[in-house]
């Protein structure tokens, strides 16, 4: 075996900050605002030929805005936006060539207005696959975003180009999105903090108001657990769903034991890889150290489940390919997007009188996941079924037969809380010494339950601190 290769920024004594800590420093006047965008704009420009993971720089209008008055929780903290997401003067281009002609977007999205008055700083816009449409930033005829733990392997996806930035150290936090896992699925690929909120905590996206079973939520990937904390009690403070309980700000871990329900098989017929299912039962154990019950639970879902979120997923393709010119841009060139697009608008047009029953299910689903959480208080699992692949295995230069398996095959944990609404994290608990890749454990709860994996997260970062990238031994060559 080969040494895995690495890609940081972790010399340089900004990079090593939070973004808590890098808001103090700027706010007592330790450094500036400036001079943080600074350095990371030089480690962004010095690791990018690595990492291949910014769609769309944005520097100079950085520096502008770092020179100016910054309020929030984040003044000065440096950060990216997902290229899923408008940012008036920049092109939006979803990962894809089919808007290679597309012009520089008029409007800012919402999600990203929040970003701006929390004080973060935009460098530009993050890489992401076509769509958003599979979990490893792969692309046909570029470099793919690549892993800063092991340069050989994926960042995941879909926010790979987020993830990949902020475990290398160029930016402490940085904005991401979740329809399937893509939050959480390169957080556990990239040694991150991930958590996708329960459905309607952050401000709704354009095209989830489109949906009707709204999957996507937005959100960070972040170092630590603080960081994901704030983010979520500041966004509370600028959009608050009053049909859930409060999240506040989650400062203290968790106080109190849980009933913790273990579930160590996906809901596909796929089988968990042993250094995932070993890292699994250490973090049981752990818990149960800490004073909480574990105890083995079956998920209460329909046979059907995965199969109807493929459905689903496939439907999202099919409007995509079918009328991208009046959804996004009149650019929008159908003939340019990948075959994996193509397949899952095939595979819905196969199956389109299938459509009421699967969105009755998935609307379904939420109820039956509710009932879990009557004998528990959390769910514990892995992200992801195995190790985080290399790159190619997911390439978007496959066939759409051999390419989707291979993704259901990945990622078989991560959508139900997207089809429930329920809250899901992601928490870099495991590790993996030959590969030098992280392993992700996931918990979930209960509708509306955000502060309590919160807190439970910050329990298990002050118990089981995670490392940094440069903080492991890299494995010597055999």
């Amino acid at each position: 075996m080969s040494e895995p290769t690495t890609a940081h920024a972790f010399d340089d004594e900004l990079a090593r900050l939070d973004a808590t800590a890098t808001a103090a420093a700027v706010r007592v006047g330790e450094v500036t605002a400036l001079e943080v965008v600074r350095a990371a704009i030089e480690r962004a420009r010095r690791l990018d030929a690595e990492l291949s993971a910014i769609a769309e720089p944005d520097y100079e209008r950085a520096l502008e805005r770092a020179a100016g008055p910054l309020t929030g929780a984040f003044a000065g903290v440096p950060t990216f936006i997902k290229d899923n997401v408008d940012v008036e003067g920049l092109p939006t281009r979803e990962g894809s060539d089919a808007f290679h002609r597309v012009g520089p977007a008029t409007r800012t999205a919402e999600i990203a207005r929040q970003f701006a008055d929390m004080g973060t700083v935009c460098l530009g816009k993050s890489s992401l696959p076509e769509f958003g449409f599979t979990a490893s930033t792969e692309f046909p005829d570029q470099r793919a975003t690549r892993n800063p733990w092991n340069l050989g392997h994926s960042a995941g996806g879909s926010s790979g180009g987020s993830a990949a930035l902020v475990a290398a150290g160029v930016v402490p936090i940085a904005h991401g999105n979740d329809g399937g896992g893509s939050i959480r699925i390169p957080a556990a690929a990239c040694g991150l903090v991930g958590l996708k909120g329960t459905r309607g905590r952050i401000v709704p996206n354009d095209g989830s108001k489109l949906l009707p079973v709204d999957i996507v939520s937005d959100g960070v990937l972040s170092r630590s657990v603080r960081d994901t904390a704030t983010f979520f009690a500041q966004a509370e403070t600028m959009h608050r769903d009053p049909r859930l309980p409060a999240v506040g700000h989650v400062t203290e871990p968790l106080d109190r034991p849980l009933r913790i329900g273990l579930v160590t098989e996906p809901p596909t017929d796929i089988e968990v890889d042993s250094p995932t299912r070993a890292a699994l039962y250490r973090v049981a154990a752990d818990l149960e150290a800490l004073g909480h019950s574990v105890r083995p639970v079956e998920l209460p879902l329909s046979a059907r489940f995965a199969e109807d979120f493929t459905h689903y997923w496939a439907m999202l393709a099919y409007s995509v390919s079918r009328h991208g010119h009046r959804l996004y841009d009149r650019s929008f060139d159908h003939g340019r997007l990948t075959d994996l697009t193509h397949g899952l608008a095939r595979h819905f047009r196969s199956r389109a009188h299938r459509t009421p029953g699967v969105v009755w299910r998935m609307k379904r689903s939420a109820a039956d996941h509710a009932g879990l959480f009557t004998d528990i208080d959390v769910m514990l699992s892995p992200t992801c079924a195995t190790l985080t692949p290399a790159i190619g295995h997911l390439g978007t230069h496959l066939p759409f037969d051999v390419l989707f398996p291979r993704v259901e095959q990945w990622v078989g944990f991560t959508p139900l809380a997207n089809a429930t609404g329920a809250p899901s994290i992601s928490l870099p608990l495991g590790h993996d010494a030959a590969s030098n890749l992280p392993i992700g454990i996931m918990f979930g709860a209960a509708h509306g339950q955000d502060r309590l994996l919160l807190e439970l997260a910050l329990q298990l970062e002050e118990a089981h601190p995670w490392p940094r990238v440069d903080q492991v031994p890299i494995p010597a060559a055999d």
